[in-house]
C-alpha cells in the first residue's frame, strides 16, 4: 500500500498557480476551476504563491486542495493574494532588481511540470520571459480591461460592466432631476471596451474612448442640441484613457520626435517631456466637467467610479467563463502544450502562443459594431 501511494505521487505532476496584476472578478473560480479539474481528473499536485510573481521569488506557498478550493467560487479577489512585481524588475530594498534566476531555482525547487500564471497584458509579458528561460508556463487572459491580445474576452470584464452599468443608470435620475450634465469616468486602462460597453448599455448620450480623441465643442454642441430638444441632462461616460484632439496630435508629435532621435539623452528628455504630458492629458475628467460647464451653461458633475468596478462578487458570466477557461488549462497542461494563453474563441477555447501576443493590446476598432450602434442611437463620440 505504502509502495503504491509512493509510486502514485512518483508520477503525478505538480503545478503552481499565481495571480498577477490588478485584481479582477474570476480569479477565485478560474483557481478553483483548476485545482479542482488538476486533482479530480488528471491527480495533479497543486500549489499557489502569495502575491504574484514576488510570492514565487519569496518562496511564499500554499497548498491548494479540497479545503482551500471550497466556497472560493462566488468570492471576489484572490485567494492568492497579486502584487505588480516583475520577475526581472522587482523593487528590492528600493532598487530594481532582476530576479529571474530566484523565480527560475524555486520553479524547480517545488518540481513544478508546469506554471499557470494568470493575469492581463503585463502578466502575459512576463510570463514570456520565463518561457524563455525554459519554463513550462500556460497562462490565463484576465482584466476587467478586455485589452488582452488573442481572446475574445477576459474574465472580470463582465462583471466591471455591470457595475459600470448599474452607476449609470442611478445617475440618470439625479441628471434628469437636477437638470444637469453627469459625467461618469470608467476604467479600462488605455481602452475603451469598458466604457463603451457601459455607455451603450447605460443609454450615455456622450461616449468618450481613447481610440477616438475628442473635439470637447463637438461635445457641448451635442448637449446643446439636448437643451434645445427639451432634454436638460446628459449623462458623459468617458473612458479613464480618453484624450482630446488636440492632446492626441500632440501625443503623436512626440512619439514621432522619439522614433527619430538617435541620441540617448536626447531621446531620454523626449520620453519624459511625452509621460508629463500624458499624465496631466489623459483621465483629466474635472478639467473636462468645468470646460463643458463654460461651453454650455449646464451645471456639470463628475463621478469616477475607480476600483468598485473591480471589486465584490463576480458575476455568473465570468464565473462561467473563468471555469472554463481554468479547466481547459488543466487538460493542455496534461497534455504537455506550454508557452500558451488559453484564449476564449466563442463557447470553446483556443490555445494562443505567448509570442503571438506579447506586447499587443486589444484596442477597440473605430468601425467595431459596438460603435456602429452607439452613432446609430445618436451618440455623441465626440
Amino acid at each position: 500500500m505504502v509502495e503504491k501511494a509512493k509510486l502514485k505521487n512518483q508520477m503525478s505532476k505538480f503545478i503552481g498557480i499565481l495571480t498577477a496584476g490588478g485584481d479582477s472578478p474570476g480569479l477565485n473560480a478560474a483557481i478553483r476551476g483548476i485545482g479542482k479539474t488538476a486533482q479530480g481528473v488528471y491527480d495533479m499536485e497543486v500549489i499557489g504563491f502569495r502575491d504574484g510573481f514576488r510570492g514565487l521569488m519569496e518562496n511564499r506557498t500554499i497548498r491548494l486542495e479540497g479545503n482551500t478550493l471550497s466556497g472560493i467560487l462566488t468570492q471576489g479577489g484572490t485567494i492568492l493574494g497579486t502584487s505588480r512585481d516583475k520577475p526581472h524588475k522587482m523593487m528590492i530594498g528600493g532598487k530594481k532588481v532582476d530576479m529571474t534566476q530566484v523565480i527560475v531555482e524555486n520553479y524547480y525547487k517545488h518540481h513544478l511540470d508546469a506554471l499557470v500564471c494568470i493575469g492581463g497584458g503585463g502578466t502575459q509579458k512576463n510570463a514570456f520571459h520565463l518561457v524563455e528561460k525554459g519554463l513550462n508556463i500556460i497562462t490565463l487572459p484576465k482584466t476587467i480591461d478586455n485589452d488582452v491580445e488573442g481572446t475574445d474576452v477576459t474574465f472580470g470584464f463582465d462583471t466591471a460592466l455591470s457595475v459600470a452599468v448599474e452607476a449609470i443608470d442611478r445617475l440618470h435620475s439625479t441628471a434628469h432631476s437636477h437638470h444637469r450634465i453627469i459625467i461618469v469616468e470608467i476604467m479600462g486602462h488605455n481602452t475603451g471596451w469598458l466604457a463603451l460597453g457601459a455607455g451603450v448599455s447605460g443609454g450615455a448620450d456622450v461616449i468618450l474612448i481613447p481610440e477616438i480623441p475628442y473635439d470637447i465643442n463637438i461635445i457641448a454642441e451635442s448637449i446643446l442640441n439636448r437643451q434645445r430638444a427639451g432634454k436638460h441632462f446628459s449623462i458623459v461616460a468617458i473612458a479613464e484613457g480618453a484624450v482630446s484632439k488636440e492632446a492626441h496630435k500632440k501625443i503623436e508629435i512626440l512619439s514621432n520626435k522619439i522614433d527619430k532621435t538617435k541620441e540617448d539623452e536626447e531621446r531620454k528628455k523626449l520620453k519624459s517631456d511625452l509621460k508629463t504630458f500624458k499624465e496631466n492629458a489623459i483621465g483629466n475628467t474635472m478639467q473636462l466637467a468645468k470646460d463643458l460647464e463654460k461651453l454650455t451653461r449646464v451645471e456639470s458633475r463628475v463621478t469616477i467610479l475607480g476600483h468598485l468596478q473591480r471589486g465584490g462578487v463576480p458575476s455568473a458570466g465570468d464565473r462561467l467563463l473563468a471555469t472554463r477557461l481554468g479547466t481547459a488549462c488543466t487538460k493542455l497542461i496534461s497534455e504537455g502544450k506550454f508557452g500558451i494563453m488559453v484564449a476564449a474563441r466563442g463557447e470553446g477555447i483556443e490555445p494562443v502562443p505567448l509570442k503571438d501576443i506579447v506586447g499587443k493590446k486589444k484596442v477597440v476598432p473605430v468601425d467595431h459594431p459596438w460603435v456602429e450602434a452607439a452613432r446609430n442611437l445618436g451618440t455623441c463620440l465626440g
